[in-house]
Order: structure tokens, then C-alpha cells, then sequence
């Protein structure tokens, strides 16, 4: 029997329903730093990507409840506390500041920024020795 191949994936993005499209462009272009197109938010060459959709229905819009909408991995410590302060700095709507977890294998630092319809996306990253 052959051996079955996997096609790789390259990237992911997550699809969120927005109230306002326009305000929400804005928002992840200023202050998460995306590039936005009419059909996506990305930054870091879809190291991290949104497909923002205009919601018909504002009760169609449904964050998460105590926890992420999407999660992206980051460097080390270093980047992750200079992707912080660049958040800050541009304004960013704090959900969770930076914590650090310990565990048997080592040290998780993690922060997360909400948007304007209350998605949360969170920050994370492992040290490093």
C-alpha cells in the first residue's frame, strides 16, 4: 500500500464578523500593525492573518468567552515585550497584560490585546536560554 502524503499548510487566518469593516481596518492596521487589503489583516507575512467580514446581523458577532479567538506564537521574551510595548504605544485595547508562567520544561510568558468588537488575540512565547 502506498504511503499516504501530506500536503502542507503554509499559513491559517482567523475570519472574524465585524460591526463596522471600516473602523475595524483601521484598528488592525494602526494598531496591530496589519497590512489590510479588501481582504485581509496581515502582519509578518500571515505570521499573523484576519479575514474581516462585515456582520448583516450585530448579534451574529460572538468573541470568545474567557479565552482567545486566535493565539500567535512570538520569538522570545525580548519580542514579545517589544510587541507589547508597540501595542501600547499604538493605542492597543489591553485584555491581559503580560504574565509568566512556570512549568516542569520552563517559563511562558503571555500577554493578549481585544479589538473593537471584543475578539481577543493573545501573545505568547517560551524563554529561551
Amino acid at each position: 500500500m502506498a504511503e499516504k502524503v501530506k500536503a502542507k499548510i503554509e499559513n491559517s487566518l482567523t475570519v472574524l464578523l465585524v460591526s463596522d469593516l471600516e473602523k475595524s481596518k483601521i484598528y488592525y492596521q494602526d494598531v496591530v500593525g496589519c497590512e489590510v487589503t479588501d481582504f485581509w489583516a496581515v502582519r509578518d507575512d500571515f505570521g499573523l492573518g484576519f479575514k474581516l467580514i462585515q456582520a448583516e446581523d450585530i448579534n451574529d458577532i460572538k468573541p470568545n468567552k474567557g479565552t482567545w479567538n486566535t493565539y500567535a506564537y512570538v520569538e522570545n521574551f525580548q519580542s514579545l515585550d517589544a510587541l507589547y510595548e508597540e501595542f501600547i504605544s499604538n493605542g492597543a485595547i489591553i485584555d491581559s497584560e503580560p504574565i509568566i508562567s512556570e512549568f516542569e520544561w520552563g517559563s511562558w510568558k503571555e500577554f493578549s490585546i481585544k479589538d473593537l468588537d471584543g475578539y481577543s488575540i493573545g501573545f505568547g512565547s517560551a524563554k529561551k536560554e
